[in-house]
């Protein structure tokens, strides 16, 4: 079965991202948009990135406008957003779709492992988070709701694993 290292996506600029740059890593993946209620998770992110980083974390945000048209803006704006407000130096990758027909192959392979409520596939809201191993298996799914903080114990025994 391939795992999340097999698959490459898109930078902000367009550009394809082999997520085998991350192998051996433990990635955290969000769906994000800057409209949000749940957008100051941008500076828990970043905090959970900027003390775990050393230690084998990465993490990289995907935009999505699918929920509520939050994520209206170009890549232009959404990369001086993350950076003028919150700071933001992991990679904020493309817009990108992550439900329906057009949802970017990552997300289709992220849902498939670890499906929602009831086994549902479909992503409910912006900041859903994915906690995958160094191995590339997706470990955990964690809500909205979530706060990053809250996911320091789940990263860290990945960080450990």
């Amino acid at each position: 079965m391939p795992s999340v290292f097999d698959l490459t996506v898109r930078a902000a600029d367009g550009s394809p991202h082999p997520l085998a740059q991350y192998r051996g890593r433990v990635l955290l993946v969000v769906n994000t948009a800057s409209r949000c209620g749940f957008t100051p998770q941008y500076e828990g992110l970043e905090s959970l990135f900027l003390s775990r980083s050393a230690a084998g974390l990465s993490v990289i945000a995907f935009p999505c406008n699918q929920f509520g048209k939050q994520e209206p803006g170009d890549a232009a704006e959404i990369a001086r957003f993350c950076s003028l407000t919150y700071a933001v130096t992991f990679p904020v990758m493309a817009k990108v779709d992550v439900n329906g027909p057009r949802a970017e192959p990552l997300f289709d392979y992220l849902t498939r492992a670890k499906p929602g409520f009831l086994g549902s596939r479909k992503i409910k809201w912006n900041f859903t988070k994915f906690l995958v191993g160094r191995d590339g298996r997706v470990l955990q799914r964690f809500a909205p709701a979530k706060s990053p903080a809250s996911l320091s114990e789940a990263i860290d025994g990945a960080l450990a694993a």
